[in-house]
């Protein structure tokens, strides 16, 4: 018994020491734009978007895709957001992990220009 209590406590040790936390990605969108023009970001770290709608008068919403490819079919799910958003609310999208690459962020539903996505 003590000897399953000591692999018990190594292995949720381990497990501990590897999780790893998700860093918070804060966004602003106002009417038109992100405040936010360029992200760059780590590949292979974790990662949520939160992105709060300042002054929008019609729903925000959030997607990142690869660069050139921004057909909804290439979108990363994970990324969008748990709900969209009215003027003064805040979502987040779920946690996500990022190959090293060259992507864009935008929103499809108020129309703003696709910004740079850096993952390096």
């Amino acid at each position: 018994m003590k000897r399953i209590f000591i692999l018990v406590l190594t292995v949720l040790g381990s497990l501990a020491l590897n999780a790893q936390e998700a860093a918070k990605v804060n966004l602003v969108q106002t009417p038109g734009e992100f405040q936010q023009k360029e992200l760059k970001l780590e590949a292979g770290k974790s990662y949520y978007f939160e992105v709060e709608n300042n002054g929008v008068d019609r729903l925000v919403g959030f997607v990142i895709a690869p660069k050139g490819k921004t057909d909804k079919q290439y979108h990363i799910k994970d990324a969008y957001l748990y709900s969209t958003i009215a003027d003064g609310e805040i979502s987040r999208s779920n946690e996500l992990t990022l190959e090293k690459g060259e992507y864009v962020y935008f929103c499809p539903l108020n129309p703003t220009p696709q910004y740079t996505l850096i993952v390096e």
